[in-house]
Order: C-alpha cells, then structure tokens, then sequence
C-alpha cells in the first residue's frame, strides 16, 4: 500500500513540477528543441479533453478522474492491482488523473508541452502516466492474471495427483 502511493505522489510531483516549470518559461506557443527533430517542449493550454475536443469543458472531467480512481480504489480493496505491474499501473493511473484534475481544478485548462516530431498532439508527463498505466493494468489483468490462474490450476492438479499417489 505505501509503495502504490509513493508511486501516486512521484508522478503527481514529477508532472506538477514540469508544469509549473514550463508555465514559468515559456508562454503560450512558444518552444524550446529538446532533441532536434525528436522532441520539443511547446506550451499549450488545453480546456478540453484529447485533442482539444470539448474545448471549454474541462471542468466537467474532474468529477470522471474521480470515478476512475475510485474504481481503482474498489479493485485494490478486492485484492486486485496490489502486486507487480498491476499496482504500478493503477498508481501510474491514479498520479496521471490526480496530475490533470489538478489542472481543471486551478485553472479550467491542462498544460500540456511534451511534442514529439514524428507524432500529432502535444501531451504533458500526467498524459504519459495515464497512458502507460493503462497499457499496465491490461497486461496484468488480461496475461499476468491469467499466468497466476494456470499456475494455481496446475499446484491444484499436482497436489490432487499427490494425494492420490498416496493413497
């Protein structure tokens, strides 16, 4: 439980000092290369949600980032998403939507900066949590779950052939 939470506020400090940092240096539009041709940092303000869809809204996704971290709540109280890359996901998920929900709390707007060449959108670190979370919680709850489920069903057939053996 605590090393989830340690996980929660690094990416919640990592993403809200990046902010802070590029809000301080660079005003709206403005670039800075990074790695040439690779990645720049470009200050954008964004209202809405991906790709600036509902642009002015922003708010309105607050109360979501909370459902959604209350469902990752629930599932740890199952015993879910408590071990491995289940638990770094759900804490990457949960940084990552506590990171932008304090962007539509404060300010109505996300700050997004992190602009690759060979991609379209500009992104921000709580962005790249969430996105990496999710990927995480996928492979653990589809591959990783049912990796445990085989092994558990094979320890059961090998001590049911040990009973018998013993009998």
């Amino acid at each position: 439980m605590k090393r989830f939470w340690l996980y929660v506020l690094a990416i919640l400090f990592m993403d809200q000092g990046a902010k802070i940092w590029i809000r301080s240096h660079l005003e709206v539009g403005d670039s800075i290369v990074i790695w040439d041709n690779v990645l720049s940092f470009t200050r954008y303000e964004n209202s809405g949600v991906a790709f600036g869809l509902l642009e002015g809204y922003g708010r309105l996704f607050v109360p979501a980032a909370l459902i959604v971290i209350g469902v990752v709540h629930y599932y740890r109280k199952q015993g879910l998403l408590c071990k491995g890359i289940g638990e770094l996901g759900a804490s990457l998920l949960v940084g990552g939507g506590l990171g932008n929900a304090i962007d539509r709390v404060l300010f109505n707007k996300v700050t997004d900066f992190v602009s690759f060449t060979s991609r379209n959108g500009i992104l921000n670190l709580a962005d790249y949590a969430i996105n990496a979370g999710v990927l995480l919680i996928f492979i653990d709850l589809i591959f990783i779950d049912r990796l445990r489920k085989k092994r558990e069903t094979s320890a059961a057939a090998e001590a049911v052939a040990s009973i018998k053996s013993d009998s």
